[in-house]
């Protein structure tokens, strides 16, 4: 297969072109900037910075890549991480998704010969926070930040939707891997003895390993009958008290001291609710459709991530 992938040199993008490359297919990344180390050909491309000026010219050598691909993978958008959520930075996490998949899906759409699937990137917080509620695709969005980013962003999505090209939206939970992602900005507590629960516990916190992300993508383009939302999530989303005690275990590290919910609004702000609060995500579609995890359990999955290097 000819896969077109925007956003295909970051913490999830990269390793899903590692694997595609490795399976024997076309891939082609869509980045600002081309470099000798990108693990696949590369075409310069611009998400846009004018949401009223995201037409494509007929120029344009990523929208030729398009036209005659099997499949568009699109990840691209500003971390909703690392920063506090100034006005302007909230502003750059929604315009960044909006303009790229705006663009992504109008390429499609004048296609001669439009992919037959475009999987584009979302989020379970989709949802909004949840309390004890299961979330499966068919739950209503939520109403925060977030959810509204999410809510605009598959609505770009869907644009591209037609007889010929199918619509997935990925929406992923906290995928967990050691090079990257959120999972490395939370060892340093455990390492020095004092890794916790994030304010009560209490939420849940939808996680999928890395490896089983890629896979879920991989399925999602070759399975004709995964369309609309999926929930990228393991089946066993755990409370952060049980995230915590299971990482302490992993690291072979105590687990009790909590991190204060007002002492993570004091540093982080708003974005600080993205850890106090969760949802109860399950991979409804999926496991209907038969996709199968290598690691449902999070004690699994933290134990392939951490055996054979030292915590």
């Amino acid at each position: 297969m000819k896969i077109v992938i925007a956003g295909g040199t970051g913490f999830l993008g990269r390793p899903l072109t590692e694997r595609l490359v490795a399976e024997g297919h076309d891939v082609v990344i869509l980045t600002r900037r081309v470099s000798p180390q990108l693990p696949a050909r590369a075409v310069v491309w611009s998400p846009g910075k004018d949401v009223e000026n995201v037409g494509i010219g007929i120029t344009d050598a990523w929208a030729n890549e398009i036209d005659g691909a099997d499949a568009v993978v699109n990840l691209a958008g500003e971390s909703v991480a690392g920063k506090r959520w100034s006005p302007s930075h909230k502003k750059q996490i929604l315009d960044s998704r909006i303009h790229a998949t705006r663009r992504l899906a109008g390429a499609i759409a004048r296609a001669a010969r439009p992919p037959s699937v475009f999987a584009s990137g979302s989020a379970v917080g989709y949802y909004g926070p949840l309390g004890d509620e299961l979330a499966v695709e068919t739950t209503p969005a939520g109403s925060d930040f977030l959810a509204q980013v999410c809510q605009q962003w598959e609505a770009e999505a869907n644009r591209a939707a037609s007889p010929r090209t199918r619509v997935v939206c990925i929406r992923t939970g906290l995928a967990l891997e050691r090079d990257g992602g959120a999972l490395p900005q939370m060892l340093p507590p455990f390492k020095f003895g004092a890794g916790g629960p994030v304010g009560s516990g209490r939420q849940y916190w939808p996680w999928i390993h890395r490896t089983d992300w890629i896979d879920l993508v991989r399925w999602a383009i070759r399975t004709e009958a995964a369309a609309g939302p999926l929930n990228a999530t393991a089946p066993n989303p755990v409370r952060n008290a049980e995230f915590a005690r299971a990482l302490g275990r992993a690291l072979h590290r105590p687990s009790f001291m909590p991190a204060p919910a007002f002492a993570l609004r004091l540093m982080l702000g708003e974005m600080a609710d993205v850890l106090l609060s969760g949802q109860r995500a399950v991979p409804a579609t999926a496991e209907t459709l038969g996709f199968s995890f290598k690691y449902a359990r999070l004690d699994d999955a933290l134990a392939a991530i951490f055996a054979s290097r030292k915590a």
